[in-house]
């Protein structure tokens, strides 16, 4: 099993209407999946946020995606487990 990120784009951000200093938004990742010989690409949209207080926007778009990198970090480690074999 095979999975890589192709692209990745932030859509929109803005402030958080609750808290402030935060930052949320959503980001695409276009994802390449390979299972079993098939060949399958994607796009996924991330919920993503990020505590920023007064930061410029290139570092608030840093942050949102340092924050989705997190995220497919994850994804790939639950992906790449090996299942256990049953006993024969």
């Amino acid at each position: 099993m095979s999975f890589e990120v192709i692209g990745c784009q932030i859509m929109h951000f803005g402030p958080h209407r609750a808290i402030p200093g935060r930052v949320t938004g959503a980001v695409r990742v276009r994802i390449r999946e390979g299972f079993m010989g098939t060949t399958t690409e994607y796009s996924l949209d991330l919920k993503v946020k990020a505590d920023c207080n007064y930061a410029t926007s290139d570092k608030v778009r840093q942050s949102l995606l340092a924050h989705a990198a997190h995220q497919l970090n994850k994804l790939k480690t639950r992906h790449s487990e090996k299942l256990p074999a049953a006993a024969e």
